[in-house]
């Protein structure tokens, strides 16, 4: 408050005494009581008036304290029971959240992970798999602030997602690694990872390449095998030495029949070996008698081709030829599916055989399409081109019903490029996968599509498909997800059967540790996606004659039957939708194993790593007080007090008018009481 304002204070409660005593108590002689208290109230009615015209600002200061984050993440994985480390794991883990030091000085939050951050009441070892480094990285952005502390707890054994030894902290976080368990490295021999194929092909051999570890300081020697049943299908003797360590064994193996093929990798323990979980793992391979030849079929070079060609042949069962126009050799009769890419009338031909003997193609357009030549063949879209290109982002249609995929950020995805010029199709023969964005603006013009009948053919009206694929892999840190979306495309457009009703998905086999996921889709009469069906799978396991039923929850543009992690073994099912005779049975197989229990000991070589990279101390159990008194001590993590001043005009105190209403009213009573009115 300045000082004009006190000025102007002083000056009010002047004129309201003087008014006041001139009133009541100026030349009187014999004063008595009630002139005092006359004098007093219009005192104060007269100032507080005043004092609410001067309106003077009123400063006042809240204090706050502001304490800093500090997360306890622990890990929830198997491999902690499995180490034995539950009960001193969860002392540590409520010794951290509950220190009342601690939490003076911290606003504590206690999260858990396994594959995903949990939310929950409290450690129950329960998640199937480990992975450190998301867990790492989404605490990171849950707690942003400059004054964010994680103290991680784990065993560093992790086996999904990428390496968290080449984890790094953001600026203004910090890390304090504690690792639990057996630090003690034994001689262990493990097979650590298999790399084989989904499918194989009746009467060929499918590669199987299989990883070995050994820790230890000694020499050994074991004996390697694969089996089916009980028959021995390939051995070999290893030697393992500190210095060599490890050995990649790669062989072939026959498809004699067909079906689902479970095989058994084992190599045999040393003696006083502590963890023999690890020294088995099963593998499952489907054989198949089918395969899918594609044709990629251009008049220039382009990246397109050659994306194409590896997103189709990721699956094992699909071979992808890029031949040009000009190859005087090209015989289309030995493919099941033509891809046409940026037709011009060099195509005539090939065109003309193919609209002619009913061939399944996908026509792929750019800016060297020929569109003229293109709109006279009556495809069912046609474009009123210009010698201008345009860039096309995709959007995502949630309504399409020919096949089940899911969106995989087709509307974070680059624009393709295409000519410019309106485009007319016919919407009764095309199902829209995709439609088209132009300059922030959705057009509901088609990008990608397919027809709903036999043959099949279908759409992709843009080039540049290949920067999809490198924005898939970015995203994902795979290219799985783009791969297996051309898969379904090319899969459904291959086909030479009528599309079906009742449409099922599923895997041939699963891991113990993976929930089985069985995906359907349900078509009315006219073809139209139901989604308001009863579907219902009843499941048999085979080996135990064990039987349950679930219905299946809609999904987007799908049905999903979600089983968790059934216990291994083989089973058959029955998918039905209620009130129709239309049903699809299949089998699957749960393969035993278990990631969690591949570990001897805690991964103290990983956390060691971790540790530097970040800059931080690595701590053990016994250490305990240690981290504690680092964080009570350490001046980054000390509470800071804020104030706050707001500046509040006195108009504002509401609760004035009613003091100045109350002293007024006080005055008229006490008049009336003497009579004076």
């Amino acid at each position: 408050m300045d000082i004009n304002t006190l000025l102007y204070i002083a000056l009010a409660l002047i004129v309201a005494l003087g008014f006041a005593f001139f009133q009541y108590l100026y030349k009187k002689n014999d004063k008595i009581k009630k002139d005092y208290i006359f004098f007093t109230l219009r005192t104060l009615a007269l100032f507080l008036v005043l004092l609410i015209l001067i309106n003077p600002k009123i400063t006042s200061t809240e204090f706050e304290i502001n304490k800093p984050e500090l997360v306890v993440l622990a890990d929830n994985s198997q491999s902690i029971s499995y180490l034995e480390e539950e009960e001193s794991f969860r002392n540590i883990s409520e010794f951290l959240a509950g220190n009342e030091k601690i939490q003076e000085n911290f606003e504590v939050s206690q999260l858990y992970f396994g594959e995903k951050l949990e939310l929950k009441d409290s450690l129950d070892f329960s998640a199937n798999q480990t992975d450190i480094f998301s867990a790492l990285s989404e605490t990171e952005k849950i707690f942003s602030s400059n004054q964010s502390a994680i103290v991680l707890l784990t065993d560093g054994n992790q086996s999904l997602g990428r390496d968290f030894r080449y984890f790094k902290k953001k600026a203004g976080s910090y890390i304090f690694p504690l690792i639990i368990g057996d630090t003690t490295s034994y001689k262990d021999l493990s097979v650590e990872r298999i790399n084989v194929n989904k499918y194989a092909f009746l009467n060929n051999k499918f590669p199987v390449e299989v990883f070995l570890n050994y820790s230890g300081e000694e020499n050994v020697n074991a004996d390697f095998s694969i089996k089916s049943g009980q028959t021995i299908v390939y051995s070999e003797k290893l030697n393992f030495s500190n210095g060599s360590n490890s050995e990649i064994i790669r062989t072939e193996l026959p498809a004699n029949s067909l079906g689902v093929k479970t095989y058994q990798v084992e190599i045999e323990p040393i003696s006083a070996e502590k963890n023999k979980v690890n020294n088995t793992r099963k593998l499952a391979i489907e054989v198949i008698d089918e395969r899918t030849s594609v044709l990629i079929l251009s008049d220039i070079t382009h990246p397109d081709l050659g994306t194409l060609q590896k997103a189709i042949e990721s699956n094992q069962q699909r071979t992808a030829d890029i031949k040009y126009i000009d190859d005087k050799n090209l015989q289309i009769l030995d493919y099941q599916l033509i891809i046409l890419y940026q037709v011009n009338r060099k195509f005539n031909d090939v065109v003309a055989e193919i609209l002619e003997e009913n061939y399944n193609y996908l026509m792929i357009t750019g800016a060297k399409t020929d569109w003229n030549y293109l709109n006279n063949l009556d495809l069912g879209y046609s474009r009123s081109a210009t010698s201008q290109s345009q860039e096309i982002f995709p959007v995502y249609n949630p309504t399409f019903s020919s096949f089940q995929f899911e969106n995989i950020g087709f509307d974070d995805y680059p624009p393709l490029l295409d000519k410019f010029g309106p485009l007319e199709f016919d919407q009764n023969k095309f199902n829209v996968m995709l439609s088209q964005e132009l300059q922030g603006l959705i057009t509901g013009e088609p990008l990608m599509g397919v027809t709903q009948s036999v043959p099949k053919s279908g759409f992709l009206f843009g080039e540049n498909i290949w920067r999809w694929r490198a924005k898939s892999y970015l995203d994902h840190k795979s290219f799985k997800e783009f791969d297996d979306f051309i898969g379904k495309l090319v899969q459904n457009l291959a086909s030479k059967t009528s599309r079906q009703r009742l449409t099922v998905d599923s895997e041939n086999f699963y891991y113990a540790n993976q929930n089985v996921i069985i995906s359907a889709q349900y078509f009315d009469e006219n073809y139209q996606f139901d989604a308001g069906a009863n579907l219902k799978i009843s499941i048999n396991n085979k080996e135990t004659d064990e039987k349950f039923s679930s219905d299946l929850i809609l999904k987007n543009n799908f049905y999903q039957f979600d089983g968790g992690d059934l216990d291994t073994g083989q089973y058959t099912y029955t998918l039905s939708v209620q009130g129709s005779n239309l049903s699809k049975s299949g089998s699957f197989e749960v393969v035993a194993y278990n990631t969690e229990q591949q570990f001897v000991s805690s991964n103290l070589s990983g956390m060691q790593s971790f540790a530097e990279n970040n800059e931080a101390k690595l701590y053990y159990p016994d250490e305990l007080n240690d981290l504690v008194n680092t964080l009570l001590t350490d001046d980054k993590f000390k509470p800071i007090q804020k104030s706050r001043q707001k500046n509040v005009p006195l108009i504002d105190w509401y609760y004035l008018l009613f003091i100045l209403i109350t002293i007024l009213a006080a005055e008229w009573f006490y008049r009336k009481y003497l009579g004076l009115i």
